[in-house]
């Protein structure tokens, strides 16, 4: 099995601290033939985000907030099988498990800031409603006979 093409950038010199990952491997389903049933394939890679040292505070209390309905006791899991070697589903799993962080630790958007309604289009509104009253006022049954 080769090396890992670790470390896993989170955001800028952030990464997946490897020594707080958690593996474990178990028999994938899917296809793989009489190899399948005696190879782990499957993988499981746990992250205590909860306890981490690795992240900065700020960053930690957001990823606990933003992957609330994803943690079990703090502890984010991501689980791989897609691929038949186990290596390429080590890297899925690290991959997904770093684009995950990356996403719930990302600063909060800028809020919007409203815009003036250009003069133009303000009097090209008030223009539009003053000929729809004048249509419907000439509507009104007094003329017509």
């Amino acid at each position: 099995m080769g090396a890992m093409s670790g470390p896993y950038l989170i955001r800028g010199s952030v990464s997946l601290p490897e020594a707080e990952l958690t593996w474990r491997f178990s028999r994938s389903s899917g296809p793989g033939g009489q190899h399948v049933n005696t190879s782990d394939s499957r993988v499981e890679l746990r992250f205590d985000l909860a306890r981490t040292e690795a992240l900065p505070e700020v960053w930690k209390e957001r990823a606990l907030e933003r992957l609330a309905g994803r943690l079990v006791d703090g502890v984010l899991v991501v689980r791989a099988a897609e691929h038949r070697s186990q290596w390429r589903n080590r890297e899925t799993a690290a991959v997904r498990m770093a684009s995950l962080l990356a996403e719930a630790t990302a600063p909060p958007p800028r809020p919007r800031k409203k815009g003036k309604v250009p003069r133009g289009i303000n009097e090209r509104r008030l223009r539009n409603k003053k000929h729809r009253s004048d249509v419907k006022r000439g509507r009104s049954g007094r003329d017509w006979g």
